[in-house]
C-alpha cells in the first residue's frame, strides 16, 4: 500500500511531516531519480533520497537529549561547518525537535519520530519550555509582570507565560509557544538585551547536570510526559 511522501518520511524517521514538506520544496528529496512532488505516494520499493542519503523504510523510534553549546546551528546543512549535522554520531538519522538559535544554548531534543515531533512543536499542544536568561542590566518586578502578561512580537501579542527573577540580571521564563527568537524580542521590547539564553527543560524533561556541552544521551520516549 502506498503512502503520501511526507507521511512516509515521518514514519521512516527522516523528519517531521512539516520538515519533509520544506525539504521537498527545496529540492532535497528525489523519488526514483526525479525531484519529489508533494502529491507523490510511495512504497518501500521506491528509491527515495533525502539530502543525498537513501531512505530505508520504517525506523526504530529513538529520542536523545543534546546539550547544545553556543555556535552550533540547528539547521541540518551538510555544507555548513557549524551545522548540528556535524556533531551527531548516532547510528540512526535524527533531527531536532524545534530549534535553538545559534547564539543560544541548552537542551535540544533529537528524534526520528515524526509524530512525537509534531506533538511537541504544534502550538495546539502548549508544551512547556523553560529558559534561564541573562540580560545586560539589572531587572525589576515590573519587567517580570510585563513579560508575563504578553508583549508585541512580530505583529502579535505573546501568550501569557511564567516569569520570575533568578538574580539581579537573570530571569526564568516558561513558554508554551515558540515564535522566532521570541525571548530576545520580548526582552528587547522591554528595553533589555539578552546576553545569554539557556534552555533547561522541555515538557517534563530537564537537562541533566551530568551531560556536558556538545554531548547527548538517549532517553526513554515513554518517560516524556505530554498533556
Amino acid at each position: 500500500m502506498s503512502t503520501r511522501l511526507a507521511k512516509y518520511l515521518g514514519h521512516a524517521g527522516v523528519c517531521s511531516r512539516r520538515q519533509a514538506s520544506r525539504l521537498i520544496d527545496s529540492g532535497d528529496v528525489t523519488v526514483n531519480g526525479r525531484p519529489a512532488n508533494h502529491i507523490d505516494h510511495v512504497t518501500e520499493q521506491d528509491e527515495i533520497i533525502v539530502l543525498g542519503k537513501k531512505v530505508c523504510g520504517p525506523a526504530t523510534k529513538v529520542l536523545y537529549a543534546y546539550h547544545k553549546p553556543v555556535g552550533i546551528d540547528c539547521k541540518l546543512k551538510p555544507d555548513d561547518p557549524s551545522s548540528l549535522l556535524h556533531h551527531l554520531s548516532t547510528s540512526q538519522r535524527v533531527y531536532p525537535i524545534g530549534r535553538l538559535d545559534k547564539d543560544s544554548r541548552g537542551l535540544l531534543l533529537l528524534t526520528n519520530d515524526g509524530e512525537l515531533c509534531q506533538r511537541l512543536i504544534h502550538p495546539d499542544h502548549h508544551v512547556e519550555k523553560e529558559y534561564w536568561v541573562k540580560v545586560d542590566r539589572p531587572l525589576d518586578a515590573e519587567f517580570c509582570q510585563k513579560m508575563a502578561l504578553g508583549v508585541p512580537v512580530d505583529g502579535q501579542i505573546t501568550l501569557p507565560c511564567q516569569v520570575s527573577l533568578l538574580d539581579a540580571t537573570r530571569f526564568k521564563i516558561v513558554l508554551k509557544q515558540g515564535l522566532n527568537r521570541q525571548i530576545r524580542k520580548m526582552a528587547k521590547h522591554c528595553g533589555y538585551k539578552v546576553i545569554d539564553l539557556y534552555r533547561v527543560r522541555i515538557a517534563n524533561f530537564t537537562l541533566p547536570n551530568t551531560l556536558p556541552e556538545n554531548q547527548y544521551q538517549q532517553i526513554n520516549i515513554a518517560s516524556l510526559k505530554l498533556t
